[in-house]
C-alpha cells in the first residue's frame, strides 16, 4: 500500500543500483554510447554520497557527460526493467548535454531521440503554473498574500479564520486534504472543464493555511485558474503564448490529446520494458498540475530561462527581480531543513543551493534540478515505472542525480558527534506516524494502513521502515544536535519538530521532497494497535463463525434443535448474519485496497456506486454488530452453559464493540463521495 501511495503522493524513494556487469540485454543508447567504461557509480556510492575525491574531479562538458551517462543510464535501464528515458544537461546559459536512451517503443525498437521523443513530466507541469503566477504577479494582477476568493467566481469555503493566499498555494500550505477522485480519468472523452472540476472537488481544509506543508495538485490546479482569469486567456493557450513560444519550445503543450503533429513522437509507457503492460496516454483531469508534455530539449530552454533568471536568447519571461523572488525560500516545516521556494522545493545537497521539482505519472517519471549557485541544471524522464532490484524508476532517477553530483560536485561529509540525549530522544520519538498529505474520509482507511514506524535502537540510532537503502534494508539515523538526525554513513537528514509541552508534533527529511510531515498517530488508530486489534477481532469472528457451523452440523447429525423464544431466535439469527457482515466489511475494503494498489486503477465518477455499497455494507455491519452486542449480553445474564461459555460471548461482544468503532473510526460509513 505504500508504494502505491508513493506513486499518487510524490514519495520519491531513494535506491541506486549496485555495480554489476551490464548483460547482453541491456537496453542501448539512441546513439552509440561514447565510452565503454564501468557504471560511475555504485549503490552506496549514489546514496550515502559521502564523496572521498581519488583524484581530480572531472570536467563537467559534453566529452565527460558522455562518458559518464552513456556508462550508467543504460545499465540502470535494464536493471530496472525500464523501457527508455532521456538526460539534458545545460550550463552557463548554454545546452551541453542531451541523450536518449534505451526506446521510446519496445516493440517497433524505436530509439528515444532527446530533441523528437515526447515524455509527459507529470508534476513538473506545475513549474509553469507558477512560472505563469509570478508573470501575473509583476503584472501587479496577483498579490501573494491576497485571499484568492478575490480572483475566484466561485468560493473556497472559510475555515480556520485565516484566507488561503497564493503564497500558500505555491508552498503547499494552503491545508487541502488530498483530492484521489478523478485525478486519472480513463479517456480523453471523459475530460471536463477545469471551472467545473475545482467547483465540484473542494477539498477539506484540515490544516490552517501557511502552518503544514501537505502537497496539493487542486491547489496548483487553483493558481492555474486564477492565471486564467486575471490573464483573460484559457491557461494553456496562456502558456504557449507567454512561456513556450519566447523560449522556442514548439515540441511542448499542455493539450490533451496531445495534437495530430506531435502524437508520433509520444514515448509508449510500460509498467515494466519487458512486460506486456502498455500503458495508454493518461489523461488528467487537473491537467495545469500534471498533464504537461515535453522533449529534454525544450525543457533544457525552460531550465536556461530560470537559472538566468527569466531571460533566454533575447527573451524574458520574467523580471530579474521577480524570478530571484521565486527562486527564493518562503516555507519549511523545520529549521534548517528543505522546504519551498514559490513553486520550487528545494533540494539541497553536496553543499549547494538546489531547487528543482519531480514529477510522475503511472508510466512516466521525471525529475529537474537547478543548481543556483553553479548555473548547472538537469532534467531527465523515463518511460516506465520498473521493478526490483532498485525499486522504481523514482529510485533511478533520484540515484542517477545524486550520482551525477558525487562525480562533478563531490563533497565530504563533516564528521558529527552523537548527541549525549540520543537513547532518550530515540525513546521520546518512537512510535507511529502519518503523512500531512493525506485523504481523510472516503480513503482515510489507506492512508492510515500506509503509517511510517520509527523505532529506538539500543544504541541510540532510530529506523524508519519507510526509509530503505537500494539493498531494500532500513536506513540507520544518528542524533547530531536536539531532534535532529542524520543518516549513519549518509548526508540525508531528519528532524523532529516538538511542541511546547515537548511532545512530538511532526518530523521531515530530506531524504525525498520536503512535500509533507509525518504527525503522529497515538492511541487504537496506532497501525500496530490497530492491525493487532483488527486481526485479533477478524480471528474471532472467524473462528466464531466455524464454532458455529461445526456445531449446526452436529446437531442436524444428531438431530438435535435449539430451543428459543421467538424473539431469542431472531437475535441469535441476526447476530450471526452480524459475524459475517462484519468480516464482510474487511473483505469489502481490502478487495478496494488491493485493487487500489493496481498500476492502472483510476478513481473517478465511474467508482461512486461501488463506494456506496461499501459505505451500506458498513452500516448493516454496524447493526449486526449491536444484535451480537445484545444477543453477547443476553446469552452471559440468561444462556446457558458455564463460565467459558461466557467468556467467549463476552469476548466476542468486545470484538464487535471493536469493529463497530473501527468502521466510524476509519470513515467507512460517512457516505462522503468527494475524496
Amino acid at each position: 500500500m505504500l508504494k502505491r501511495l508513493a506513486s499518487l503522493l510524490l514519495v520519491a524513494g531513494t535506491c541506486a543500483p549496485c555495480l554489476a556487469q551490464v548483460s547482453p540485454t541491456a537496453a542501448t543508447p539512441a546513439t552509440p554510447a561514447t565510452s565503454t567504461a564501468q557504471p560511475a557509480a555504485s549503490a552506496s556510492a549514489a546514496d550515502a554520497a559521502t564523496s572521498t575525491v581519488t583524484g581530480a574531479t572531472p570536467t563537467l562538458d559534453a566529452v565527460d557527460l558522455g562518458t559518464f551517462f552513456d556508462g550508467l543510464v543504460p545499465y540502470m535501464l535494464e536493471r530496472n526493467d525500464i523501457a527508455g528515458g532521456v538526460v539534458a544537461v545545460v550550463k552557463d546559459g548554454h545546452l551541453i548535454f542531451a541523450q536518449g536512451y534505451g526506446h521510446a517503443d519496445v516493440a517497433k525498437r524505436t530509439p528515444v531521440v532527446a530533441d523528437k521523443t515526447l515524455f509527459r513530466i507529470g508534476s513538473i507541469s506545475k513549474l509553469f503554473v507558477w512560472t505563469s503566477v509570478m508573470q501575473q504577479v509583476a503584472a501587479g494582477k496577483i498579490d501573494l498574500d491576497a485571499d484568492v476568493n478575490q480572483y475566484l467566481d466561485f468560493k473556497i469555503p472559510a475555515k480556520y479564520g485565516k484566507p488561503v493566499t497564493m503564497r500558500d498555494l505555491m508552498t503547499h500550505t494552503a491545508g487541502f486534504a488530498e483530492v484521489i477522485k478523478d485525478l486519472g480519468v480513463p479517456t480523453t472523452k471523459d475530460l471536463y472543464p477545469l471551472k467545473r472540476y475545482l467547483v465540484e472537488h473542494i477539498p477539506p481544509r484540515i490544516f490552517p493555511p501557511g502552518e503544514i506543508v501537505a502537497y496539493s495538485n487542486y491547489g496548483a490546479s487553483l493558481a492555474a485558474y486564477i492565471v486564467q482569469r486575471v490573464s483573460g486567456q484559457p491557461f494553456d493557450q496562456y502558456v504557449a503564448d507567454h512561456i513556450l513560444k519566447p523560449l522556442t519550445m514548439p515540441r511542448s503543450t499542455f493539450v490533451q490529446p496531445l495534437p495530430a503533429a506531435l502524437q508520433p513522437d509520444m514515448a509508449t509507457g510500460y509498467v515494466t520494458a519487458t512486460g506486456k503492460t502498455i500503458v495508454p496516454f493518461e489523461p488528467i483531469e487537473t491537467w495545469p498540475a500534471g498533464s504537461f508534455t515535453s522533449t529534454a530539449t525544450d525543457m533544457a530552454n525552460f531550465m536556461i530561462a530560470q537559472l538566468q533568471n527569466g531571460q533566454f536568447d533575447g527573451q524574458s519571461i520574467l523580471p530579474a527581480a521577480t524570478a530571484q523572488e521565486m527562486h527564493s525560500h518562503q516555507y519549511s516545516a523545520a529549521p534548517g531543513m528543505n522546504g519551498f521556494d514559490l513553486g520550487f522545493y528545494q533540494e539541497n545537497r553536496n553543499g549547494l543551493t538546489i531547487i528543482g521539482h519531480a514529477g510522475d505519472t503511472v508510466a512516466f517519471h521525471s525529475d529537474l534540478h537547478l543548481l543556483l549557485d553553479k548555473d548547472v541544471a538537469v532534467f531527465m524522464s523515463f518511460n516506465s515505472a520498473g521493478k526490483a532490484p532498485d525499486g522504481t524508476a523514482e529510485a533511478v532517477r533520484t540515484s542517477l542525480f545524486r550520482a551525477f553530483l558525487d562525480r562533478y560536485f563531490p563533497y565530504t561529509l563533516p564528521h558529527e558527534k552523537t548527541a549525549a540525549t540520543a537513547k532518550a530522544d530515540a525513546a521520546r520519538v518512537a512510535g507511529w506516524y502519518w503523512a500531512s498529505r493525506r485523504e481523510d474520509s472516503a480513503l482515510k482507511l489507506a492512508f492510515l494502513l500506509s503509517q511510517a514506524r520509527v523505532s529506538a535502537l539500543p544504541d541510540g540510532d532510530i529506523t524508519i521502515d519507510a526509509l530503505k537503502d537500494p539493498s531494500g534494508a532500513v536506513k540507520h539515523w544518528r542524533e547530531i544536535g536536539p531532534l535532529l538526525y542524520q543518516q549513519v554513513n549518509g548526508q540525508s537528514r531528519l528532524r523532529f519538530v516538538a511542541n511546547d509541552d515537548g511532545s512530538i508534533r511532526w518530523w521531515v527529511t530530506d531524504d525525498f521532497p520536503p512535500v509533507m510531515v509525518f504527525q503522529p498517530m497515538r492511541g487504537l488508530l496506532a497501525h500496530g494497535t490497530f492491525t493487532l486489534l483488527t486481526q485479533l477481532a477478524i480471528a474471532v469472528f472467524v473462528l466464531t463463525l466455524l464454532v458455529w457451523i461445526g456445531g449446526a452440523i452436529t446437531r442436524r447429525r444428531f438431530k438435535r434443535k435449539l430451543q428459543f423464544a421467538p424473539r431469542q431466535r431472531t437475535l441469535w439469527i441476526t447476530a450471526r448474519v452480524g459475524v459475517i457482515l462484519q468480516l464482510g466489511v474487511v473483505a469489502g475494503w481490502l478487495g478496494l485496497l488491493v485493487w487500489f494498489s493496481q498500476p492502472l486503477s483510476l478513481f473517478h465518477a465511474n467508482f461512486d456506486g461501488t463506494l456506496l455499497l461499501l459505505y451500506v455494507l458498513g452500516v448493516l455491519a454496524i447493526l449486526g454488530g449491536i444484535a451480537i452486542i445484545l444477543d453477547a449480553a443476553w446469552r452471559i445474564a440468561r444462556g446457558p452453559g458455564g463460565w467459558l461459555a461466557r467468556v467467549g460471548e463476552l469476548v466476542l461482544g468486545l470484538c464487535a464493540l471493536y469493529g463497530i468503532w473501527a468502521i466510524v473510526a476509519c470513515g467507512l460509513v460517512n457516505f462522503n463521495l468527494h475524496y
